[in-house]
């Protein structure tokens, strides 16, 4: 079975808010019709002998206008009911005009825009349009007599006229009210896709992050274990020259305390900033390191792009999750430039600077990636960077294209490394 779709969905009922400011204005629009009435008969407009009387006209224009208090609750009796008593009004001669029209467009806009049904809404009007074109064509029977004909200087017979102009300004009148109903259902329909839009992008986001924060975690697990087992090993030969060759002895714990260091400064960076989610099923990412971003460059320049990667700056050794982190980086993108950017040229400039490493990727094509302000990519790297205190910055270049710039501190051990090199 199909699951309905918004279009098909029935709208939600009104807010007590809704409804008590469609209490307010029926009144205060009954109150206006109540005062009309006096009006018109004041101006005579009700002067005949076959007259109502004033109780039954302003009956009829309370019960065209107060209906209305319940336009969004209950639209499809509304507009039922305000079309009957406008019609009955009229039959009787009794009619509040002005207002009691405007009853009959907002009872039939309302319909269109809060019907639970929107087929059935559609059918209800349509009738609705119907019956008041009967009503218009027996009135004319009616009252075709009363046309003057005295003083007449247009092109077209009096009757002839005065039929086309009730035609058009009617089809006008409804055609109008008809279609502001759908035009009002629409914007609701919009409103709901974008809010439904709005929740699969957060959530999908949240997805992205913790899929990224466990890959990230996988690497970090193989760069701590590949430490531990330096520190292992390192420590097994101290253990068997110790005695025979203190110097390979000294050397050998050296390498175990630069090792542990490295490995507790890893761990304190990625702590409280990843959860095991227990995706075992995914393989290990290989081969993600610094040094084989010469392998990006080589698969966008086989793309068609003129790629170039220039490094400044004195390079120093990375800790391991520092060098997969900034490959990864990088990777997404030169990955976004292929797929997203258009663009003929590629720059990726990596920067060894003072305390920060500094990766620098840049094109020229339109300027603007799709989803740059929340795209699963860009997601990843602002999780990498963030584990690291980093700061990214990325969009459209002044000059044309689209730029990624990411700042990943170094510890000061490792820039005062570079400095005596």
């Amino acid at each position: 079975m199909t699951p309905p779709t918004v279009d098909d969905a029935p709208r939600p009922a009104p807010t007590f808010r809704q409804r008590r400011i469609d209490l307010g204005i029926a009144l205060a629009i009954a109150t206006i019709a109540v005062l009309n009435v006096f009006l018109a008969r004041s101006a005579g407009l009700f002067a005949s002998d076959s007259a109502p009387s004033v109780i039954e006209q302003l009956g009829w224009s309370l019960a065209v206008m107060l209906p209305l208090i319940w336009r969004r609750s209950r639209p499809e009796v509304v507009a039922v009911l305000v079309s009957i008593f406008f019609i009955g009004g009229q039959v009787r001669g009794a009619q509040e005009q002005q207002l009691a029209t405007g009853a009959v467009f907002v009872a039939i806009y309302t319909l269109g825009a809060w019907g639970r049904d929107r087929r059935r809404s559609r059918r209800l009007r349509l009738a609705i349009i119907a019956g008041m074109f009967a009503w218009l064509a027996v009135a004319f029977i009616l009252s075709h007599d009363e046309i003057t004909t005295d003083g007449t200087s247009g092109e077209l017979p009096p009757l002839l006229a005065a039929v086309l102009n009730a035609i058009i300004v009617n089809v006008a009148f409804f055609g109008f009210a008809y279609a502001l109903g759908e035009a009002a259902r629409r914007q609701w329909q919009l409103e709901v896709r974008t809010a439904e839009l709005r929740a699969a992008q957060a959530v999908a986001g949240e997805r992205a992050v913790i899929g990224e924060r466990v890959r990230i975690a996988r690497e970090l697990h193989d760069v701590v274990a590949h430490h531990v087992s330096v520190m292992g090993i390192q420590a097994s030969a101290c253990r068997r020259v110790m005695d025979k060759d203190p110097d390979r002895a000294r050397t050998a714990l050296t390498a175990v305390e630069d090792s542990a260091r490295t490995a507790v400064d890893e761990l304190r960076r990625m702590l409280g900033a990843l959860r095991d989610t227990g995706g075992a099923g995914d393989e290990p990412p290989t081969g993600a390191d610094l040094d084989r971003v010469d392998d990006l460059i080589a698969r966008a320049r086989e793309a068609g792009l003129t790629a170039t990667c220039d490094v400044y700056g004195d390079p120093v050794p990375l800790p391991g999750s520092v060098s997969q982190a900034a490959y990864r980086i990088v990777q997404e993108a030169v990955t976004n430039t292929l797929k997203h950017a258009h663009a003929t040229t590629l720059d990726v400039r990596i920067r060894y600077l003072a305390g920060e490493l500094e990766l620098d990727v840049a094109d020229d094509g339109r300027g603007a990636v799709p989803g740059a302000g929340g795209g699963l990519g860009l997601i990843g790297m602002r999780e990498r960077v963030a584990v690291h205190d980093g700061v990214l910055e990325t969009g459209a270049r002044s000059g044309g294209g689209f730029r990624v710039r990411a700042r990943l501190p170094l510890s000061r051990e490792l820039t005062g490394a570079g400095e005596q090199r």
